[in-house]
C-alpha cells in the first residue's frame, strides 16, 4: 500500500526571532545574542524552500515514505522547516514541525553530551576505567575507559543475536547481560559500533548523578534549551503529536514491531524528538552552549586506535571532510523510524531529518538538501585539486576494478576497515557495474594525517553516475577507512 503524500505545515523562516516562536522566548540571552545576525533574504528562502519541497515530494513518492520532517538551519537560525506526508496512516494525521519522531541513534549524541557535561562538572573523567564505576566488572573490562565507550572502541558487542526485545529488563538485568558478552577485540584496537556500550553509559550516568539518564537530559539540556517535546520514549504516556512508525513487509507498509517498554528507555537512542526541538539543539551547538570549548573539541576530534590510525569518527559522531569543509553527523534507525543530523560547523549549515519508515535511508536526502543550499558541497560541485601522488590514483582505479570483479581481499585493509564492504562484495559489485565504465578519477580532497597516513577523496565519473570515494590510507596504501558519497 502506498501512502498519499499530502504536504502540511508552513516553512518557518525567521527574520527576527532566533528560534521557533515560543511564549518563553529564546533559550538563553547568550544564544539570542549569538543568533542576532539575519541570514537569508525572503526571496532566497522562498526559492530554496520550493526546491526542497520538490525534492522531498519526489523522494517520498519513489521510496513509499509515509511521513517526513525537515529543518534547515544557517548560523543557528531556521531557514526552512516543514512537515511532509502523514504521521499516522490510519487516522490520516499530517506531519508538522511539531510531530514527534523516535530518534534512533541520533539520540546517542545527547548521551555523549550528558557524559561530556559530567566531565566538565568534574564528576567523570574520560580516562576513568569503566571498572571505577562498575567494581564487579569482568577482568577483561579492566583496560576499558569511558573514552572507549564514547568512541565505540571498547570491544563490547551489539545486542546478541538471540536477544529478546519483547522482554522487559531492569538496568541491573541489562548490566548482567552486558557483562556476560565476550569482547570482540581489545579496548582501543578497533572501532566496533556498540549499542550495549551506550546502554552502559546510561547506567554510568545514573551512578554519577543519582538520576536516570533521561531525567539528567531533561534537567540539563531539554529544559534549559526549551526543547519542550524532547523526552525519553514512553508507551504508556499520552504524547501529543506522536508519529506512528512503519516498516516494509513484502513491499507493503506495516506497523512497526513492538519492543518491550523498558528497552525504549536506554541511552543508546531512545528519545522522542521533533525538528523544532532539534533546531534549538543545533542553535546551542552553533553557539557553543552547554559545554566548554575543550569538550566540544574532544567530542568531535577524530579517534585514534592503539596503532595510531586515525578514524573518521569522534565520540559516536562521524567526522569527515567534504570538499574541504568539515562535516559532523549522526544517523539513526529504530523500530519504524530513521533519522539524520548533519552539520557543517564552519559553514554554519545544518540539516535535520526524520522519517517514519524504518528501511528508508536518511543520509542521501539529508545530503541532497544540504547541496540545494550549498552546491559546492555536492559531488559535482567538488573542485579538482592537483594530484601529488599519482600512484594513489592508480590504486583507486585498481580498487574499483577489484570491487567490480569481486576480488577484494582482507590484505587490502587495516583492522576493521574492510567490514563495511567485504561481507557485501556482491552488492558492491552489482552497484558499481550499474554505473557503467569508469571514465575519470579526480582528486577533490586530501588531508595529511599522523605518521604518514592520509585521507583522500576521489571523484569517480562513470558512464551514468558520479560518486566520491573517501579512503583513509596508511603509508603502505592499506585502507584504514572507507566511505562513498553518492
Amino acid at each position: 500500500m502506498q501512502s498519499s503524500l499530502q504536504v502540511s505545515g508552513i516553512a518557518l523562516a525567521l527574520l527576527s526571532a532566533p528560534l521557533f516562536a515560543q511564549e518563553n522566548g529564546p533559550a538563553s540571552t547568550e544564544i539570542a545574542s549569538c543568533l542576532a545576525a539575519p541570514v537569508l533574504s525572503q526571496s532566497d528562502r522562498s526559492q530554496f524552500s520550493k526546491r526542497v519541497d520538490a525534492y522531498v515530494s519526489n523522494h517520498m513518492k519513489s521510496g513509499g515514505v509515509p511521513g517526513m520532517a525537515v529543518a534547515v538551519l544557517k548560523d543557528g537560525r531556521v531557514v526552512h522547516a516543514k512537515g511532509y506526508g502523514l504521521a499516522n496512516l490510519e487516522h490520516r494525521v499530517p506531519v508538522t514541525t511539531k510531530t514527534v519522531f523516535q530518534s534512533g541513534s541520533v539520540g546517542k549524541a545527547f548521551t555523549v553530551m550528558a557524559v561530556m557535561m559530567l566531565v566538565d562538572d568534574g564528576k567523570v573523567r574520560l580516562d576513568d576505567p569503566v571498572a571505577k564505576w562498575f567494581p564487579d566488572a569482568p577482568e577483561a573490562w579492566r583496560p576499558i575507559t569511558v573514552r572507549h565507550l564514547l568512541e565505540h572502541t571498547s570491544g563490547l558487542p551489539g545486542y546478541p543475536e538471540d536477544f529478546d526485545f519483547r522482554r522487559d529488563l531492569t538496568d541491573t538485568e541489562l548490566y548482567e547481560l552486558i557483562k556476560a558478552q565476550p569482547l570482540k577485540f581489545a579496548a582501543g584496537d578497533r572501532r566496533g559500533y556498540s549499542n550495549l556500550g551506550f546502554v552502559l553509559l546510561g547506567i554510568l550516568i545514573n551512578k554519577a548523578t543519582g538520576m536516570h539518564y533521561g531525567d539528567f537530559l531533561q534537567q540539563r539540556i531539554f529544559a534549559p534549551l526549551d526543547m519542550s517535546t524532547a523526552r525519553v520514549i514512553s508507551e504508556k504516556d499520552i504524547v501529543p503529536h506522536r508519529a506512528s512508525g512503519y516498516r516494509l513487509l513484502d513491499k507493503e507498509i506495516a506497523n512497526q514491531e513492538w519492543v518491550a517498554p523498558s528497552l525504549n528507555t536506554t541511552a543508546d537512542g531512545a528519545l522522542y524528538l521533533s525538528v523544532e526541538d532539534m533546531a534549538k539543539w543545533e542553535a546551542a551547538l552553533h553557539c557553543g552552549e552547554l559545554l566548554s570549548s575543550q569538550r566540544y573539541d574532544q567530542m568531535w576530534d577524530r579517534l585514534r586506535t592503539n596503532d595510531g590510525v586515525q578514524k573518521p569518527w569522534g565520540f559516536s559522531w562521524q567526522v569527515a571532510n567534504v570538499n574541504g569543509q568539515r562535516l559532523v553527523e549522526h544517523s539513526g534507525g529504530w523500530q519504524g523510524f530513521t533519522s539524520n543530523f548533519s552539520r557543517y560547523p564552519a559553514e554554519g549549515m545544518a540539516v535535520i531529518l526524520f522519517k517514519n519508515l524504518r528501511a528508508s535511508d536518511p543520509l542521501e536526502p539529508t545530503r541532497h538538501i544540504l547541496e540545494i543550499y550549498r552546491p559546492e558541497l555536492s559531488v559535482a560541485g567538488a573542485r579538482v585539486i592537483a594530484e601529488v601522488e599519482p600512484s594513489v590514483a592508480e590504486f583507486v582505479r585498481n580498487f574499483i576494478q577489484r570491487i567490480t570483479d569481486k576480488t577484494l581481499s582482507s590484505e587490502m585493509f587495516v583492522g576493521d576497515a574492510g567490514d563495511d564492504i567485504l561481507p557485501y562484495s556482491q552488492q558492491a559489485s552489482d552497484e558499481f557495474r550499474s554505473f557503467g565504465s569508469l571514465r575519470r578519477v579526480e582528486l577533490v580532497g586530501r588531508e595529511e594525517l599522523i605518521h604518514g597516513s592520509r585521507m583522500v577523496d576521489y571523484r569517480l565519473s562513470f558512464a551514468s553516475r558520479q560518486v566520491v570515494l573517501i579512503l583513509g590510507l596508511n603509508p603502505r596504501n592499506r585502507i584504514t577507512s572507507i566511505d562513498l558519497r553518492r
